[in-house]
């Protein structure tokens, strides 16, 4: 059975199939770990992907309200520094444990906590995120095309 695990203090995604098992480096929250709405930090415990989104997109592609902009990042063109850029793919997580990452004050969908692609140009491997699981665009498309819906991510 195909899992995710992420760890926020090695900033790395495990990814587990029954035939291979791939380590990708990420960013979590600049804000650290926790649960609650409004925090931007990276929310702990069991998740399931709810939702894949941008299959067939290309590489770099903006995304704003979870649909693709047709606009294809590149830092000449597009600040930087300017917003929490989410790219080339979409993995939306939804929490699994009623009170600590489901419904109420806690939930992570209604979060809007994703895995995705992020610009090239931004530094992984050390907290930056405003709450997500950023990925190299590269990373984000493999483990997209890997996973399905329902596929359990655990983050700790």
């Amino acid at each position: 059975m195909t899992n995710i695990s992420i760890s926020i203090i090695h900033q790395k995604l495990y990814l587990k199939t029954d035939t291979l098992e791939r380590e990708y480096t990420i960013a979590t929250s600049q804000h650290g770990p926790g649960e609650e709405k409004n925090s931007f930090c990276t929310p702990r415990g069991k998740h399931l992907i709810r939702a894949k989104i941008g299959a067939g997109q290309p590489r770099g592609e903006i995304f704003k309200g979870r649909r693709p902009t047709g606009t294809i990042f590149s830092a000449d063109t597009n600040d930087l520094e300017g917003g929490d850029w989410i790219l080339t793919r979409i993995l939306w997580l939804s929490g699994t444990e009623i009170g600590k990452n489901r419904l109420g004050n806690v939930d992570s969908m209604q979060r809007y906590i994703y895995i995705h692609g992020v610009p090239d140009e931004l530094i992984l491997g050390i907290p930056g995120s405003k709450g997500c699981i950023n990925m190299s665009n590269n990373d984000i498309e493999e483990v997209f095309d890997l996973v399905d819906i329902g596929t359990p991510v655990v983050i700790e």
